[in-house]
This record gives C-alpha cells, structure tokens and sequence, in this order.
C-alpha cells in the first residue's frame, strides 16, 4: 500500500485539446463512460492504493467538479486527517493564476510543507486507466529514483503536447523528447502524465526553479537536469486512453463497448464516483437496444445501438441512435435520427431531426442546446 505517499490532482491541464468538452468545465469533469468523469479514475486509484490524503488543484470552472465530488465521500476521503483537500489556484504570495505545471507546483509550497509523507504521487486528469499506484511507487523506491514517470507504448495522437521517454534496460531515462514532430500514430513511449517524486526532493526542485526563474517542469527540470537527476520510467503496460482530441474522447467511450476493455477497467478494482439514486431504465414495447451501455433512469422508446447513454436520458418513439454518447439529462424526440453524435448535458432534440458526424469527426451539441 502507497500509504507513505500524497496525491496531487491537476484539473485543468490539457484543456486545450478538447476545447469542445470544457467551455464550462474542468478536464477532471468531462463525463465518461456512462456514469464517471474523468477525475474519477485518478481518485479512485489513489484510494485503491491506501493513499488517503489528496490535493485537488483547480484553477477555473471548477464548478461543476465541486459539486461531483462534494467532500469526498463516495471515494472514503471525508476525513478530519488528510482526505479530499481542495487546493487554490494561487499561492500564498501571489494572486496570479497559475498556466503551467510548475507555477501549480511552487503555489503548492506551503501544503507539502505540512505534510509527511515521504512520497508525492502527482497526476493530471486526461488519461482513463486503472493504475496500480502502490507497485508504481515500489518501483520507485527500488529504483531509489529521484522522479519516476509513467509511460504507455501506444501510438502517439493529436494533441501537440506530448513527451516521448527513452530508457536503458534498467528502467533509467536516457532521453526526453517535449513535443516531438512525430507522424500521427507512431507508436512510441508516451509520458501519460503521472509521477512519482520524493516530496522533499520536490520541494527542494521548486524553490531552486523559482530562484532561477524557471517555468516549465519538463524543459527546465526533466530535460535540462536529466544528467543529474535519478530519473526513471515505470512502463504501465495496461489499457491505457489518452483523452487529446474530440476524435479520441469519441474512441474511447466507444471502447467501452468491448467486453475486454471494460473487465480491465472496471473489474478488480472498483471505479468509484458519486452515487445519484435514480430510478431504474425503463423500455418500452417497441424499444430495441444492442451493445449499448444505458445508465440508470433513461426512457427507451426508440432504437440504441451502439451507443452510450448517461443517466436520465429520454428517447422517443421511433427514434434511431447509433454510435453515438448522449450525455445526462437529454431528450431524443420521436423519430428523430441520431448517427456518430456526441451531445453534452441537457439537450432537447426535437421531432423528425436527422444529424449525422463520422468517427473521426463526431457531430457535437453544446450543453443546453434546443434543436
């Protein structure tokens, strides 16, 4: 168990990848897979763990994330010792927002300070996986690794702004590459955006990078000190999905589809998120649903195939969804037409509508829209 170790969550980081999902949000609270959102994954391996003490770092529309995780309970973090700790997006010196790792870190000073753990587990929230975090920091501490990073060998995507680890046979990092001009779908070692660092040595790293006045975490420290920093790369060689486009938040909920996929995520190790009392689905007589996942208190009149439906989601008589993610709280009209669309939070699409996107480019409606 990782009991000698705090987590720090970054909610904000990579928003700019999905710009789509976060007009209104935080990336840790882009719904997914029927009932979470994404920060979901990161809190729930930490708890999975025995990491009871956890500092969520926000920085702008946040609210709905506050209202998801209330004061931790569902996850066992609503404790009077550690638990759910809600971190400001400014330090104690300074009321500037922070926009890079590194800024979040230096405002997170006098947190570690207080604390004693010996490690600090740090993780951003656009990557779905279920890590083992215990044996990630075993590893560290077998290594005795000044930074350990989390890598997946997986094709490389859209987003620009990615890093490619190499290492030698014995797991140490050899070379860092920050936004490499890599062709679309290389596969290659992928930093998925979690470390584990010795929460001394971090605080050191911060103070000696603000004397500098250094910005950048991965160019200033990873890149710059590699010769002189213990850095090791921990290869997580599970189902990994990283979140960097509208196209791979499409593939990857529909993913969910394959029985292999969700036995990786969800078995074993529960995913935890807040617990709504819904009602049952209900179907209709006429109602046909294939390989799809409906969450609870939906109104299936239509046909779903394909398809995934968060909760509350009404479909009308006639009414044809396929390959498609249709977020909570949305009404499908009767007879209406729905093919490779992705619909946020509380949308009304009325009668004999027909909208149609492709997989590489979903068709996509803005929360509240009334169509």
């Amino acid at each position: 168990m990782a009991a000698s170790a705090i987590g720090i969550i970054f909610s904000n980081l990579h928003e700019e990848n999905v710009p789509e999902l976060v007009r209104r949000r935080t990336m840790a609270s882009i719904p997914f897979g029927g009932r979470y959102r994404l920060i979901d994954f990161a809190l729930s391996n930490m708890v999975n763990s025995g990491i009871t003490t956890v500092g969520l770092m926000t920085n702008n529309n946040y609210r709905s994330l506050i209202d998801h995780i209330g004061s931790g309970k569902d996850w066992d973090l609503a404790r009077k010792d550690g638990g759910l700790i809600l971190l400001p997006p400014f330090s104690e010196k300074h009321d500037k927002l922070y926009t890079t790792r590194l800024e979040a870190l230096s405002s997170l000073t006098g947190f570690l300070n207080r604390r004693k753990e010996k490690y600090v587990v740090l993780t951003d929230c656009d990557g779905v996986a279920k890590f083992n975090i215990s044996d990630i920091v075993e590893y560290h501490e077998t290594k005795n690794a000044d930074i350990t990073l989390v890598t997946h060998y997986g094709k490389v995507g859209h987003r620009s702004d990615f890093m490619l680890v190499n290492a030698s046979d014995e797991g140490r990092v050899t070379e860092i590459k920050l936004t490499p001009h890599v062709k679309e779908g290389t596969k290659a070692d992928i930093f998925v955006n979690v470390m584990v660092i010795n929460r001394q040595f971090l605080l050191n790293l911060v103070e000696d990078s603000v004397t500098h006045g250094f910005t950048s975490f991965e160019s200033d420290i990873l890149i710059k000190q590699l010769d002189s920093l213990k850095v090791y790369r921990y290869d997580f060689q599970g189902y990994y999905a990283g979140i960097d486009s509208m196209s791979a938040y499409y593939k990857h909920n529909m993913e969910l589809l394959e029985k292999e996929v969700r036995d990786e995520l969800f078995g074993e190790r529960d995913i935890y998120t807040k617990v709504r009392d819904s009602a049952p689905s209900k179907y209709g007589e006429n109602a046909v649903v294939k390989n799809s996942l409906i969450s609870d208190g939906c109104v299936i009149e239509g046909v779903v195939e394909n398809s995934i439906l968060f909760r509350g989601v009404k479909v009308g008589k006639g009414a044809v969804v396929r390959n498609s993610i249709i977020m909570q709280d949305n009404f499908i009209g009767p007879n209406t037409s729905l093919d490779c669309v992705i619909t946020d939070k509380n949308v009304v699409i009325s009668d004999r509508k027909t909208l149609s996107g492709c997989s590489t480019l979903p068709y996509f409606i803005q929360k509240g829209t009334r169509l």
